[in-house]
Parts: C-alpha cells; structure tokens; sequence
C-alpha cells in the first residue's frame, strides 16, 4: 500500500504453543516485527528454533492481569486461542476471554486485534450451527464491537502438514480404500493452504486504523468433501476410493469412527465433523484489497496437498494439531517437585549397565514411539491404545512430530514430553484415561571406560479408590512391560553403536521451514 509504515511492529502472539501460533511467530520475525508470546505453560516454547528470537511471558486470556501485562507496549494482537478443548462451557469460557482481550487491549492501547476463527455458512441460523463454529462466530463479533480496531479472519478446512483437518483426510484416505460416510461428504467446502492463511495473519498487522472487519479467506477450489478424498488419493497416488453415502451417519456417530480410524481423537474430530455439514464457501475475497495476492495464491487445493505431504515424508513438521493440550489431559507438576503437597506415590524402577556409549543411548531414547515403538511388548502397548481411544483418549496414534528430534510440549503417542535434557533425561507425562497421573523418566548416565547406564522410573501419583486399585492390577504386568523396555532400549543402543554413522538430522525440523510453512 502506498505510503505504509514500514517500521518494525511490536506483535503478541497468544497461542503460540498451538498449530498456527507455533508457525506465525517466525513469520512475524521474518518479516521484521518483535514477537512476543503469552502461553499458559511457556516452557513449552523453550526449545523452538526461534525461541531466541522472541519474549515469552507466562499469561491466560481469562486472567484480566497477565493480559494486561503481556498486552504493555503492544501494536497489534493475535488472538489464536479457543477453548474448544478445555471441555464443557467452553463457549462461556471463550466469551469471558474475549471481553476480557478486548478491555485489557484497549486499556494498553493497542492499535490492531487480529482473530482467526471460523467461515460460518450463509442463509443458515447462527442457532442451527455447531457450538463449535457459534463460538467463533460470537467471539469475532465481541472483538468487531469493541473500542479496538479488528480484523477477524474467518477459514474453512485448513490444509497443512499436522493440521487436524489435514490428518483426518489423510488418515481416512489412506487407510480405507472402501468408505461408508455420512452425508455431508456431499457438502461444498472451500480449503485453504495454512500459508495462505498465514500470510493473511502476517499481512492484517498493518491494515489502516480505519479497517474493522471481517474478511472470509480461502483458496481457489470450491470443492466436495467426497472429492478432496479423491483428489487426495490422487495426489498421494493411491488406487481410486469407493465412497459409499450413510444419511443416519450422525456427526456424534461420525466423530467416534474417524477417533478410531484416525490419530485425531473423537473430542476434536466432533466439531470438524459438524462444522462441515453446511456448505462453508468465502462470499467475499476483500482481504485482497488489504493484503494482496502474490502470483501463484492462494495456493490450490493440490498444490495444498503435495506441499503438506511433502512436509510429512521430510519430517519436516513444524507444528501438528496435537501441540496443544486436549481437555482433561494432567498439567500437574511431577510429584517429586517441591511444590508438590504429599499423598500417595508409586514407583517401579529400573536400572542397568549398557554395552553403548552414552550417545548411542540417548539416541534410542529420544527416538522412542511412534513407528520405533516402545521396545516391549507391542501387543500390551496396542491394546493400552485402543482401551484409552474406546474410552475417549488419545491413544497410541499421534505418533511423533519429528521420527527422530524431541522438544518440550510435543505429543508421543499418548504422552507429553514434559522435560528434555539433551543427552540425559527424557520425562513423558501420560495423556490417556487414567485414575490418576503417570509419569515416565528414561535416564542416559555415563559409566565409565564410555560406557552408559539406563535409568527408568515410572510414577503414578492415584486419585481416589480407584487410582490404586488401578496400580495394583497392573503392577504384575511391570516387570514384562518395564524390565522388557530397559533391555530392550539397552540391546537397541548396542546396536546403534555398531552401526556406520547416519547423516547429521541434529537441526531442528521446523528451522528451514518458517519461510515456507506447509
């Protein structure tokens, strides 16, 4: 735009530690701006390549004060939260964070508020759609009327690699060449590549003060989902996929096969499902006026798809859904903190000498889970998964984000990585359905002569009656599951050791990819 500030923005980024926050940070870096970062938990942030690069303050939307605090000095607000996942009343929870963002903004004085939510479809009664787009829609609302000037970007299904929406087409495509769906596979969708939807982020920063509005963004297909299937398996080259339609499919029905089928659990599969089944197509393209098209975008639904899976193949992936914390998941810190207040604790520990050099050994270690298992006994691990994805959990299907780089906050199958010392310590805190909390400590220590040894403690720290009986029932089961882990992980790093170096993979995955997401 003629005549434009160019001078470097300060940006806050609440959100950071979830799918697209992790990826606007470096873009806003990029584009020369300073980024700081609000996050409930900013130790999760910690080992990001751009960590360096950008303040992390610690801050809740819903907390009037450490908004305020983080807001101090700010141009422009992102606002990529939701409560989607933090369970029941989360609509309440996303209006009363909202007004709050809104007030604290205006009191700091900030210029801009820049919200990402939800295309809602036309014609129908906001009454008539899913809690989960009905939030989004009221909470752009909220920001559009407040003393602040906004600019509420609303998207569809967003195509990148470790997106939700992404994973579920992939997994549904991949692993079912004959499907029974529901309906709304027959319903209009129009799909957006996520680095389309961050250079409209990046871009609404430095909208004139006048703008306050909301702008429908997507990509140049209008398509079905029953035809994104297809177009999928295309690209990825698979044989052609039988699609067979199920009017009784509920999205309630829907949600609980696609948990089962897919690594997205069925708590977030739900509002997915439902939010596709009316038609969502942009009315408008007059984010173009503001931030324009460069050639080539948006980017197409193809494209999309070849950019996002090509990501995959290079474990290349910066952010995945899983970044952030599912609703019901433990944040409690580990029992053996000091701030921890007593009550019952178990333990099982395990120890031994490894004929490997500590190195090798911690090479096993942070390559654990996902496709490398858990080196014992894979049957007990799979029937974990599916009992925890039967009850609602997570399961073992979220894998790893990187097969072979750990950092704080990544999900592991249907555990956290809750601390990380390179070469040392790797803590897990357990994500699935459990009457209590789990942790998991894998230790590489030196032994001498360049030799290693391997600590392991698990924790459980049991809630109520139930927590330990829960214990004791599976406690026979330790020395199969745990004692087979230790000497398995150790005859795993001998064989490290034996074999001929592997090409340096010690960058990060994400740190080539800030300037092309996908």
């Amino acid at each position: 735009m003629k005549g434009e500030d160019t001078r470097p923005l300060r940006c806050l980024v609440t959100g950071a530690t979830g799918y697209i926050g992790g990826r606007l940070v470096p873009e806003l870096l990029d584009a020369g701006h300073r980024v700081r970062c609000m996050a409930r938990s900013p130790e999760k942030l910690r080992d990001h390549p751009w960590a360096g690069r950008a303040e992390v303050v610690r801050g809740d939307v819903t907390d009037a004060e450490s908004v305020g605090a983080a807001l101090r000095d700010v141009d422009v607000a992102y606002y990529l939260v939701h409560a989607l996942r933090t369970g029941p009343g989360f609509e309440e929870t996303d209006r009363k964070a909202a007004r709050v963002f809104t007030e604290e903004a205006r009191a700091a004085g900030v210029r801009r508020i820049v919200y990402l939510g939800g295309l809602t479809p036309a014609d129908v009664p906001e009454s008539e759609l899913s809690p989960h787009l009905r939030s989004r829609a009221e909470v752009g609302r909220i920001f559009l009327r407040a003393d602040v000037p906004a600019t509420v970007l609303r998207a569809a299904v967003v195509i990148g690699s470790g997106s939700a929406s992404f994973e579920m087409l992939r997994y549904l495509t991949e692993r079912l060449p004959v499907m029974v769906t529901p309906s709304w596979v027959g319903t209009r969708i129009q799909p957006i590549a996520v680095r389309d939807v961050l250079r409209c982020l990046v871009g609404s920063a430095r909208m004139p003060d006048d703008v306050n509005r909301a702008f429908d963004i997507g990509g140049p297909d209008v398509i079905t989902y029953e035809q994104m299937m297809h177009r999928y398996a295309a690209v990825a080259r698979l044989p052609h996929r039988l699609i067979l339609r199920v009017p009784m499919l509920t999205p309630r029905l829907s949600s609980q096969w696609i948990g089962l089928v897919t690594p997205v659990p069925a708590a977030l599969a739900r509002p997915l499902a439902e939010s596709l089944r009316h038609e969502v197509v942009c009315r408008e393209h007059d984010i173009a006026r503001y931030v324009p098209d460069p050639p080539g975008t948006p980017i197409g639904f193809d494209e999309a798809l070849t950019l996002a899976l090509q990501r995959v193949r290079d474990a290349q992936v910066t952010t995945r859904w899983s970044s952030a914390s599912l609703p019901g998941a433990p944040s409690d810190p580990l029992p053996t903190d000091p701030d921890w207040a007593g009550g019952s604790l178990y333990t099982d520990r395990r120890a031994l000498d490894v004929d490997a050099s500590p190195k090798a050994l911690w090479e096993v270690i942070e390559g654990i889970g996902g496709d490398n298992g858990w080196y014992s006994f894979p049957l007990a691990w799979a029937v974990r998964g599916w009992l925890d994805r039967l009850v609602g959990g997570v399961g073992l299907r979220r894998g790893r984000r990187d097969a072979a780089r750990l950092r704080v906050g990544d999900s592991l199958d249907f555990w956290r990585v809750e601390e990380i010392e390179p070469g040392r310590l790797l803590r897990l805190r357990a994500e699935m359905r459990l009457p209590g909390l789990a942790w998991l400590e894998m230790y590489a220590d030196a032994a001498g002569n360049g030799r290693a040894r391997y600590r392991q403690r698990a924790l459980f720290h049991p809630h109520g009656l139930l927590g330990h009986l829960y214990w004791w029932s599976v406690s026979p089961f330790h020395a199969v599951v745990f004692g087979g882990m230790a000497r398995n992980i150790a005859q795993a790093a001998g064989t490290v050791d034996s074999s001929p170096p592997r090409a340096d993979s010690s960058h990060d995955s994400g740190a080539v990819s800030g300037a092309s997401p996908g």
